[in-house]
C-alpha cells in the first residue's frame, strides 16, 4: 500500500476528534458580506464551516489587503479553510485589477496564451490569500446568444478541451482549479441563476459534445468539479447537481477522484419552482447524490435570505438518521476535504 501523506495523515487524526456536526459543517462553503474581518471571523467560529467564498463585497483593496482579511478569518496556516472565488477574468472577475486576456478573446488565440493568462490570474489569487478558483469554464458552445458564450473557453469540443488542460496547467502549484459547470452548460440553454436550464441531449451526445473538456481538465490536473443546475433529461430528469446518475458518470466514466461541489444551492430555490424551495432538502438532495461540498452565498444574516447555517446542519442530521445519507459518506467526504486543508497549509 502507498505511504500516506502527511495532509492524510492530519486529515484522518483531525476528522477522528470531530463531533458529526462538526463533520456536516466542513462541507459547506458559504458566505457573508463585507469587509469586516472581526464579523467574518465571528460568522467562521460560530459555524464552523470548511469553507468561504470571497464575492465582490469582500473584496475592496489590494492583494495584500485581501490576503490580510484572508488570514484574519483562517489565521491557523497549518490547517486552513479553503477560501474560493470566481475569477474567470472579463465578465466574471472578484478582484477587479484582473486584467488578462478572458476567455472572449482567449478562445481565438493559441492555448498557450490561455495558459499564460490563467497562471498570472492564478498568482494574483494566491497572493490575495485565496486558494481556490472557480475560475475554469469547461462549457462548450458556439451560439453567441448563449449565457455561457463570453465565458466558454471554446466553440468545440476540441478547443474547449485544450483550453482548459492549459488554465489547469497555468494555475498549477498556485491555487486548486475547479471544472464548471458539469455537465456542461453549452448545451442546456438558460442561465441558471433564474431556471433550471434543460437539455434533451442523449448520453452518447453528451459524451461527444460536452465531455471532452472535462476530460481534458481532469487528466491536466484539477482537484475540484462544480456540478450545475442543469437538468439532461435523458439522463436523469433532475438537476446534475442533485443526480446520483451524473455524479456516477463523472467518477466511473470519467475518472474523476477528487472534490466535488455544488453551484451556489440557493439558486435552485431562485428558480421559483415549488420542488425547490426547501433549501435544506436540496441541500440533502446533493450529499445524497454523492457532492463532496455544498455552496451557499449567504446574506448578511439568516433573515436576509432565510438559511440559518445551524438549522442546515440539524436538518443534514436529520437526514443522517433517517438514513438518507450514511455517515461514511459524510466522513469520506469531511476526509477529502481535509486533505485538501492540509495540504495547501503544509
Amino acid at each position: 500500500m502507498p505511504t500516506a501523506s502527511p495532509a492524510e495523515v492530519a486529515a484522518t487524526k483531525q476528522l477522528s476528534a470531530m463531533t458529526r456536526d462538526q463533520k456536516i459543517a466542513s462541507l459547506l462553503m458559504l458566505h457573508v458580506p463585507g469587509t469586516d474581518a472581526a464579523a467574518l471571523r465571528s460568522f467562521v467560529d460560530t459555524y464552523q464551516p470548511g469553507g468561504l467564498i470571497f464575492m465582490g463585497d469582500n473584496i475592496a483593496g489590494t492583494p495584500e489587503e485581501t490576503a490580510a482579511l484572508a488570514a484574519a478569518v483562517s489565521p491557523d496556516i497549518r490547517f486552513p479553510l479553503l477560501i474560493g472565488t470566481d475569477q474567470e477574468g472579463g465578465d466574471v472577475r472578484r478582484i477587479r485589477s484582473d486584467e488578462w486576456p478572458s476567455s472572449v478573446t482567449l478562445k481565438n488565440l493559441p492555448a498557450a496564451e490561455t495558459e499564460q493568462a490563467f497562471h498570472l490570474r492564478a498568482d494574483l489569487l494566491a497572493r490575495s490569500g485565496i486558494s481556490l478558483n472557480f475560475g475554469i469554464i469547461a462549457d462548450v458552445t458556439d451560439d453567441p446568444g448563449s449565457f455561457i458564450y463570453r465565458r466558454a473557453l471554446g466553440t468545440t469540443p476540441e478547443s474547449s478541451a485544450e483550453r482548459v488542460a492549459a488554465a489547469v496547467t497555468g494555475e498549477r502549484g498556485l491555487v486548486l482549479s475547479t471544472l464548471k459547470h458539469f455537465p456542461g452548460h453549452g448545451a442546456a440553454p438558460g442561465d441558471s441563476h433564474t431556471v433550471v436550464p434543460a437539455t434533451d441531449m442523449t448520453l452518447d451526445e453528451w459524451r461527444a459534445a460536452e465531455a471532452p473538456p472535462f476530460s481534458a481538465g481532469i487528466v491536466a490536473g484539477a482537484q475540484i468539479v462544480m456540478f450545475g443546475h442543469l437538468d439532461y433529461r435523458s439522463v436523469d430528469p433532475v438537476p446534475a447537481s442533485l443526480s446520483r446518475v451524473w455524479h456516477s458518470i463523472l467518477r466511473d466514466e470519467l475518472g474523476f477522484d477528487g472534490i466535488t461541489i455544488t453551484d451556489d444551492i440557493l439558486m435552485l430555490r431562485n428558480t421559483g419552482l415549488p420542488e425547490y424551495q426547501n433549501v435544506s432538502e436540496n441541500a440533502i438532495r446533493a450529499l445524497a447524490a454523492g457532492t463532496t461540498m455544498l455552496l451557499f452565498v449567504l446574506g448578511s444574516s439568516p433573515a436576509v435570505d432565510g438559511v440559518d447555517p445551524a438549522v442546515l446542519i440539524a436538518e443534514i442530521g436529520h437526514a443522517i438518521d433517517a438514513g438518507r445519507i450514511s455517515p461514511q459518506q459524510i466522513d469520506d467526504a469531511a476526509l477529502k476535504l481535509l486533505v485538501a486543508r492540509f495540504g495547501i497549509g503544509s
